[in-house]
């Protein structure tokens, strides 16, 4: 048993202890569709209560996998069906949507397929990553490839884990126990400065994208059918082989790392520079106009982005950054 007789259970024990490996699999599956319920300490109960028996650590291992790559799958044909819309939508309810598809952007442009694999341990990445292969068309046996290694590596690392410190673990959750409502709160204080954290950088954000002037879909389709000298700049993040549905027409797209090296003099020779992106609230090209600021350019950003792009011009030829 994962705790000696008589010693107190916590709720989270008593429910896996009731349900077993079909807890575990709920768990991940749940968690990996976009649940806020954590699903590794269920990973680490599996490991320590299978200490002895291989075979069902193994199985804990290949069900919490399957569950993840069930639940990814869903998000993956999300992402080819309804491409930015879905993202979108999925940043609308998180806790940090002015970063979340940036940083999937970031990730997916500097890992490419390895993301996936890599994504499982990185708090909201794990969310994001399917959805974001499948906007970006990844075929799917690469996704399907790259994915379940992934989910064998979380899994896997959190029976290990388990098995390790099985003691520590029996002793942690008899402390829970035992302390009961003052280890909630304590859970709930953490939980409570991890939100702050996350305001505050909201509320930095706000005020580099107040100080970042905007332009709306229509006045850049006038500025692009005139003979101003403007470069307009897709600061998606790209992947070798795979590339977003559409994009304007002429936009050249930009990695964030190439802004804080030399500019190009086509760039510096630029009336304006326009940045945009598939983030909420423009967060991918707030930055980037920001850094192209500091180095004494004028950059302005396309108020809401390629969607807001699309919504104007929607009958508008478009073509992937180049």
């Amino acid at each position: 048993p994962l705790l000696e007789s008589g010693a107190p259970m916590s709720s989270l024990l008593a429910f896996y202890q009731t349900h077993g490996l079909l807890a575990l699999f709920v768990a991940v599956f749940v968690e990996q569709v976009g649940a806020p319920i954590p699903s590794y300490p269920f990973l680490l109960l599996s490991g320590a209560q299978y200490t002895h028996s291989a075979v069902y650590a193994l199985l804990a291992v290949v069900l919490a996998s399957l569950a993840s790559l069930v639940a990814d799958l869903l998000w993956y044909y999300a992402g080819r069906r309804y491409g930015q819309r879905i993202l979108t939508l999925m940043c609308k309810v998180s806790i940090s949507p002015d970063t979340c598809v940036r940083k999937s952007e970031l990730s997916f442009a500097k890992s490419g397929a390895a993301t996936l694999m890599l994504s499982k341990f990185i708090p909201g990445l794990s969310t994001f990553a399917p959805p974001m292969a499948g906007a970006l068309g990844m075929r799917l046996p690469t996704f399907l490839l790259f994915n379940f290694a992934g989910s064998l590596l979380w899994a896997g690392s959190g029976v290990a884990l388990g098995v390790v410190f099985h003691q520590q673990l029996n002793q942690l959750m008899a402390t829970l126990s035992e302390f009961g409502g003052m280890a909630v709160m304590f859970i709930v204080a953490l939980l409570a400065l991890y939100v702050s954290y996350r305001l505050l950088r909201r509320w930095s954000m706000n005020r580099l994208r107040a100080r970042i002037p905007k332009i709306q879909a229509l006045e850049l389709f006038d500025l692009l059918q005139s003979e101003a000298n403007i470069k307009v700049l897709d600061v998606r993040g790209t992947v070798d082989g795979m590339a977003w549905e559409a994009s304007i027409a002429g936009a050249e797209a930009v990695e964030m790392k190439r802004l804080q090296a030399a500019l190009p003099e086509a760039w510096r020779a630029s009336d304006v520079l326009i940045t945009f992106c598939a983030c909420p609230n423009d967060a991918s090209a707030v930055k980037a106009a920001s850094l192209l600021r500091k180095q004494g350019l004028e950059a302005w950003v396309l108020h809401g982005g390629i969607e807001a792009w699309q919504q104007a011009f929607p009958n508008v030829k478009s073509s992937s950054g180049t």
